[in-house]
């Protein structure tokens, strides 16, 4: 039995609260120019509305490991502007990641008190616990060697914004 099948539930949540807009942080979340400066830095490309596309482009760092051009897609389902949204969402990196199928992620903004937010990401992976696995940040490797998952992403966007600097990787 591998590590990831044990240490993974169906549903992660990861909460962080940041000292910014709810509008900035929504546009962290969804603009190609933010989202690569924090995280593993790929672009990420939204169609927002229900049925758009979400891509998730690789480095060049991650082409040069022969990562797929685009390591992440899914499809909006739900988009309700700067508050949440709901996507599916699938790794490329693998046969075995591609064969687990879509998962779900709702991110969802609350404003708690003047300048400060809530940012929640819940992640289903049910049936999919390989994406479970990467995206629990538990047991998988060094951030230079590609583990952190969403507690990483969320720590680096927190600083980021709050600072104007993300974490030198």
């Amino acid at each position: 039995m591998s590590t990831a099948t044990t240490e993974t539930s169906t549903t992660h949540v990861h909460r962080v609260y940041i000292k910014a807009p709810a509008a900035k942080i929504w546009e962290a979340i969804t603009s190609p120019e933010w989202t690569k400066q924090y995280g593993y830095r790929g672009s990420a490309e939204y169609d927002l509305t229900p049925g758009g596309t979400y891509r998730a482009r690789a480095t060049d760092e991650m082409l040069q490991y022969g990562a797929p051009e685009y390591v992440v897609e899914g499809e909006v389902i739900e988009v309700d502007p700067p508050h949440k949204l709901v996507q599916t969402y699938r790794m490329n990196f693998s046969p075995e990641l591609i064969a687990e199928g879509f998962t779900t992620l709702t991110w969802e903004i609350d404003e708690e008190s003047d300048g400060l937010c809530s940012l929640t990401v819940t992640h289903d992976v049910a049936g999919a616990p390989l994406h479970g696995g990467a995206t629990s940040g538990l047991g998988h490797g060094k951030l230079n060697e590609g583990g952190g998952g969403w507690p990483f992403v969320l720590s680096d966007l927190k600083s980021l914004l709050e600072t104007g600097e993300a974490f030198e990787l």
